[in-house]
């Protein structure tokens, strides 16, 4: 009797322990969390038409813009979602599963726009308005978001945050580490209606 109860308290003390320490390290992961991201700057030409036509068959001119953009994408991994059930414990070793890598912020600054000067101009009686460049833009910055998910910002974000994460664990004094990341939409894309 002695015996069963002295091994349930011990279990209890080690399960409590464990509890302790996944609680301590998911607390120490979410306060790192604003350390887990990279930003990204995106160059893009933006380029656009307007065909003057005689009876919508024959061409008589075209007015051509071009201009020079830059969008600039911070992703991450939003260490604030890790829950206690993302974190298993066995002494010196640990395994974790972080959320999965989000674009945090996506900014196309208008001031980044810079109008080429020598491809842009204007076709006699048919000008780019500046609806017209507002829209060359919209579906440029449109065609951005949607190109983000076959860029390297995925891998490239797991790697940084990896690496940080490996040396927090490691000054914690864990000796094995094993970092996995859900999977997620990185960013949702836009459809032609929106």
């Amino acid at each position: 009797m002695k015996h069963t109860l002295l091994i349930l308290c011990f279990f209890s003390l080690l399960l409590t322990s464990c509890r302790e320490d996944k609680r301590f390290v998911v607390g120490k992961i979410k306060k790192a969390s604003r350390l887990a991201t990279v930003e990204f700057v995106v160059d893009k030409v933006v380029f656009g038409v307007n065909r003057k036509k005689l009876l919508w068959v024959v061409n008589l001119n075209e007015a051509r813009f071009v201009a020079r953009s830059q969008a600039i994408i911070k992703a991450g991994v939003d260490l604030e979602k890790l829950k206690e059930a993302d974190v298993k414990i066995d002494g010196k070793k640990i395994s974790l599963t972080l959320p999965a890598v989000e674009v945090i912020n996506f900014s196309y600054p208008a001031e980044k726009f810079e109008k080429d000067t020598v491809i842009s101009d204007d076709a006699f009686m048919n000008k780019i308005t500046l609806a017209d460049q507002e829209k060359y833009f919209q579906d440029a910055e449109t065609d951005i978001r949607n190109s983000l998910k076959y860029m390297d910002i995925i891998p490239l974000t797991q790697k940084k945050t990896t690496r940080m994460i490996e040396v927090l664990l490691t000054s914690l004094g864990y000796e094995e580490i094993y970092i996995d990341f859900h999977e997620g939409e990185l960013i949702p894309e836009i459809t032609p209606d929106e």
